[in-house]
This record gives structure tokens, sequence and C-alpha cells, in this order.
């Protein structure tokens, strides 16, 4: 579960000119817009999606290395679990940081820091859908994948949520909790944990760290405004979110052809993993260039470039090794 949403900012009352005199109040939102949008994000809907797409992903792999059809029943069992599951510990996330993201201008208006969901509410959101999504996953997946789940939650909302106001390497913890979605999908399918899973596992995990870095520096002033130890915080000058971005963007070539030296894959993979390898790693080197930016503005689009290619850069790779994955690998 990768924490990465924006807020919704509140309408605004606009006033139209009637007759040259007298004004018309456009009406806000209603209620009912109002609560989907606020669960929307109490949820991370955008987060729960890249969870249920590389959940898919890992599901697919783990149905070929089976020999079963990956579009039986159990795949949308097992994405409803993980979607609960993670929909869970991103409510229960926010409602532990509700005080840090009312200090944020992107996150000032959740709806727990803004106060339009009370905290008990969030709770009981956070912890029913938590509950639910375990059950479902033990009713119709199996206790492996369960237990896993629980697992990623309670990483993700009891160690890493805290950390982050402790040390600059709840990035690094973060990342492991952020990095279950295949492993899920795939022990959904095929009830242990095999080597490919682990290819799976290490593919997001070290795909995390520039795409943290490049958030990380965009929103360094937030950050530091909420007490929230990010690498840029702790140390402003960029030397280390650089050399870190750029030591898992190469780092990520060979971990990404882990999938075709364990022969769940061809070289009809392995090429363009390369290739999207070697791009990934260009725009991480070409963020280094925060380093003697000449202004905010330059920095701010050296950095947000970096997290455009690394959100196109993941589902790529993911349907790249879907489409040439070999059957009973």
């Amino acid at each position: 579960m990768i924490p990465a949403s924006h807020a919704a900012h509140p309408a605004e009352v606009v006033t139209l000119p009637v007759d040259g005199a007298h004004g018309l109040h456009a009406p806000k939102p209603g209620a009912t817009a109002t609560l989907i949008n606020d669960l929307r994000e109490l949820f991370k809907v955008k987060v729960v999606g890249l969870v249920l797409v590389t959940g898919w992903g890992g599901f697919y792999l783990g149905s070929l290395a089976s020999g079963i059809s990956s579009l039986q029943r159990g795949l949308l069992d097992a994405l409803l679990g993980i979607g609960l599951v993670s929909a869970g510990a991103g409510a229960l996330n926010e409602a532990l940081e509700r005080t840090t993201d009312a200090r944020m201008r992107r996150t000032a208006d959740r709806p727990l820091a803004s106060g339009r969901i009370p905290l008990p509410v969030g709770l009981l959101a956070g912890l029913g859908a938590l509950a639910a999504g375990a059950w479902w996953l033990l009713l119709h997946s199996n206790m492996l994948t369960a237990a896993l789940a629980l697992l990623t939650a309670f990483t993700y909302v009891a160690i890493y949520t805290p950390l982050k106001r402790v040390t600059s390497l709840a990035t690094f913890v973060g990342a492991f909790p952020g990095a279950m979605g295949p492993m899920l999908g795939w022990t959904a399918a095929r009830p242990q944990i095999d080597w490919q899973a682990v290819s799976l596992f290490a593919i997001l995990f070290v795909w995390q760290f520039p795409h943290f870095m490049s958030i990380a520096w965009l929103y360094r002033e937030d950050y530091a405004r909420a007490g929230i130890r990010m690498l840029p915080v702790v140390q402003p000058d960029g030397w280390s979110t650089v050399i870190e971005a750029v030591f898992y963007a190469a780092l990520m070539i060979p971990v990404s052809l882990a999938p075709w030296w364990l022969g769940m894959t061809g070289v009809a993979y392995a090429v363009p993993a390369t290739i999207l390898g070697l791009v990934y790693l260009a725009y991480t080197i070409r963020f280094a260039g925060i380093l003697r930016a000449k202004s905010e503005t330059e920095s701010r689009m050296l950095a947000r470039d970096l997290l455009k290619v690394s959100v196109l850069y993941l589902p790529l790779l993911i349907t790249a090794l879907m489409l040439c994955a070999n059957g009973k690998h």
C-alpha cells in the first residue's frame, strides 16, 4: 500500500449577476456527492486501485504456475478481500495522521483532518473494512493470504505510520507493505510463497524508492511543517535523496529481470523490461538536476517528471510480464 493521493478542495460559492444588481448563489455539492468524495479519500481509493492491479498480476502469474485459469471466481474473491484490507488500512492511517494531515496544504482537506468525518466513525470504518477483508480472504481464499494481508496492514498502520515522525528510515519500512500486492495475489491463487512470488515482491519494493523520493522532494516543505522526517526534510541539500533514488533505479533493471531468470517469461519480456528500466533510470538521473536547479520551479519540474514516469513504468512492466508469462513455470 503506497500512500499518495491529493485532497479535493471544497466547492466555493459562485455569484452570478442577475439584472445587474442581484446575485444567485450556485449550490454546493449535495450531501451524497460530498460523502462519496470523502469516503473515496478516507479509504484511499487510488492507492487501493494500484494494490488491486498488482494483486491481479500476482494472481494471474500464480494461476499459471498452478496450471489453472485465472478467470475463475477466485480472482474476484481475492481482489475483493485484498481491496477491503487495503481500504481499511488506508482509513486507519488517515485516522492516525489526522493532526499531521491538517498541517499540510495537500492533505488538510481530508475528511478526518478537516473534521467532516468524526474520528470514531473513521476508526470504525477502517476496522470494519479490515476485518471484513480478512474474513473474506479466509473464507474464499486461504489462511496464508488472510494472514499476510493482516500482517501487511499492521506493518503499514502500526509501524510505518508512527515511524514517519521519528526517522527517515520509515520509507524503507513502508516499502515492505507497499510491495505486498502481487504477493497477496500469488498466494491467493497458489497458497505458498515461491521464489517467483518473491521476485514480484522485489519489483514492487525497489520501484517505490525513486517514486517516493520524487514525492518527498515535491512536498518537502509540507512534510517539514507536519514534522514528518522524510529524507529531503532531514537532509535538505538533496544529495541523499538523489543517491537513494539513483541507486534503486539502477537496481530496478536486474530486479525487473528476475522473473525471466526464474523461467516465468522469455526474452519477449526481458527486452521491454530492460528498455523500461533504462528509461526509469534515465529520468532518475535527470532528477539529480535538483542539486543544481536554478529555481524552485525547475526543481519541482524535475521531481514531477520522475513521478509521472514512475507511475507509468509500473503498469507497463506488469502488463509486459503478464503478456509474456509462461505457463507451468
